[in-house]
């Protein structure tokens, strides 16, 4: 398991950082911290593997905090997760090695995507003693990322792969775009796409039910749990 430590400054971001971690596999939460100090202490006393570094905090800020963490352990791995846009702090974090850059705010498919591309890489580098240049691009360097997958533009492989796992634990049941976007603390019009993609594909069957007032309501059913189709994408 990735061990995490969570930094950031305000209780209802750090909560919503904790809903979206706990539901990707290969992470476990040691710690959460609200600012610079409670983050050494942290790091002094547990074993941290990925940080959720917020850059905005009061005294010292999230940069000064990454330059510790690079003095103090080269081993720890940071994610920023942040409202900063300055291209300045982004250049700087750039420097520092920051593996991924998400600017508040952002829906859940792009924190899965960042969380699922590190984990992967991880387990990638751990089972491997010597690779070659196409793995270094695709595990490490993420450079065919587009090139690679047949999936429509603007849906991503980690977030099917989790929407997907949604749809299993629903099981037989009919289930609408709202029920599962909000299973997984997605937005309705991500969740959509996702669901549209799945019926266009014959995974899923999709009818409409009219209510007496506002809007019909799309239900959908899964029709095959193989999974296969996700060997293609």
């Amino acid at each position: 398991m990735i061990k995490v430590l969570i930094v950031e400054d305000d209780p209802m971001v750090c909560e919503l950082n904790k809903r979206y971690l706990s539901q990707i596999n290969g992470f476990k939460l040691v710690d959460t911290a609200s600012s610079f100090e409670e983050a050494v202490k942290v790091l002094k006393k547990s074993q941290i593997d990925l940080i959720l570094l917020d850059i905005f905090m009061p005294g010292k800020n999230g940069l000064d905090l990454f330059k510790y963490i690079r003095k103090l352990n080269g081993e720890v791995d940071v994610i920023i997760v942040s409202a900063a846009c300055d291209i300045n702090v982004i250049k700087k974090s750039l420097h520092l090695g920051v593996v991924d850059y998400l600017i508040k705010p952002f829906e859940f498919e792009r924190f899965n995507s960042a969380l699922s591309s590190y984990r992967d890489a991880q387990n990638f580098i751990k089972g491997n003693n010597v690779i070659n240049q196409k793995d270094l691009d695709n595990y490490i360097l993420n450079k065919d990322q587009q090139t690679i997958s047949n999936l429509p533009k603007g849906l991503d492989k980690n977030t099917l792969q989790n929407v997907w796992t949604s749809i299993l634990k629903v099981g037989i049941d009919d289930f609408s775009t709202v029920e599962l976007a909000e299973m997984m603390g997605m937005s309705r019009v991500s969740m959509r796409k996702y669901l549209e993609f799945l019926h266009r594909i014959g995974v899923l069957t999709m009818n409409i039910e009219y209510g007496l007032v506002g809007r019909p309501e799309y239900k959908y059913k899964c029709i095959n749990f193989s999974g296969n189709f996700l060997m293609h994408y």
